[in-house]
């Protein structure tokens, strides 16, 4: 098999001092190896993705020196591999639509021990099943939002589950990860695979596309870590291979937080602008 990593950027908005990191760090490993390095345009969310965004991703990174192979894979062009997807879990029972708001959810999460704080997990609020037992009609809902039923998808699989991180996540986990059944049921729970106006949602499409693109290796954030949990799931449920996680660190501004998409001043477009050099953009971020 051959060595492949990817960045994987939405084009909501301009790349930072974190996405160069990621993406450097991405395709030096692919260098390294003598493997591939893919990019892939995650704009699944139509309301939010331009393609003012998308072209000046491009710029950025051949401005940093990175090459990647192509054409490029967007995501939009993949929604029917996701519905046909979620045809399938929905014909074996296991996943369901959900019409809960934000704080229906946040009121069932909290009413069984009142003043007890709800527990969170990689997607927010730990869904408490509010409409996991209400009959499913004959077919999926149209824009409706579908949940996965982790107990009967877990039924079927290994306990526990495991992957291979290369990096560390955010408590310096390596080596050999484990995801026992009752840890996934109670920190990650019925997480949505189908969100309303998108098709298909962040944890569905990602880990299709890194399948489809043959990824080896994903390398991200250690925001992220938990969020792997969902991805060997649905990877093993699907029967598809279980790349190797590389969570890595953050970039961090002066007072501790964590670069995002609205810290223009750290754009790295600026920073051209500002005359600095892709050597420059390495050294600031650690490379």
């Amino acid at each position: 098999m051959i060595f492949a990593t990817r960045f994987a950027p939405s084009p909501t908005g301009p790349l930072h001092l974190g996405h160069a990191y990621s993406a450097i760090l991405a395709h030096d490993m692919a260098q390294a190896a003598q493997g591939r390095f893919l990019l892939r345009i995650e704009d699944i969310d139509s309301s939010r993705a331009r393609p003012e965004w998308e072209a000046q991703i491009y710029d950025d990174l051949a401005w940093l020196g990175l090459t990647w192979e192509k054409p490029v894979l967007r995501q939009s062009a993949r929604l029917p591999a996701y519905r046909a997807v979620l045809t399938r879990l929905w014909a074996l029972g296991l996943i369901y639509p959900c019409t809960c708001s934000r704080r229906d959810i946040a009121e069932a999460a909290s009413a069984p021990q009142e003043g007890v704080a709800p527990a969170f997990g990689p997607d927010g609020l730990i869904y408490p099943g509010t409409c996991r037992h209400v009959p499913n009609p004959a077919s999926p809902l149209p824009n409706a939002v579908l949940r996965l039923n982790m107990a009967r998808a877990l039924a079927g699989l290994p306990d526990p589950l495991t992957f291979t991180e290369t990096g560390a996540g955010p408590n310096g986990e390596t080596g050999q990860i484990t995801l026992p059944h009752a840890m996934l049921l109670s920190e990650v729970g019925d997480i949505i695979l189908a969100r309303a106006q998108m098709g298909a949602s962040y944890h569905l499409s990602v880990v299709l596309d890194d399948d489809h693109q043959g990824i080896t290796l994903v390398p991200r954030g250690q925001d992220l870590f938990t969020a792997t949990y969902i991805h060997v799931v649905l990877q093993k449920l699907l029967g598809l291979s279980t790349p190797a996680y590389h969570h890595h660190r953050l970039i961090r501004d002066e007072a501790g937080k964590r670069l995002a998409k609205r810290d223009d001043a750290r754009a790295i477009s600026l920073y051209r602008d500002e005359g600095k050099t892709p050597s420059d953009i390495r050294a600031m971020v650690g490379l």
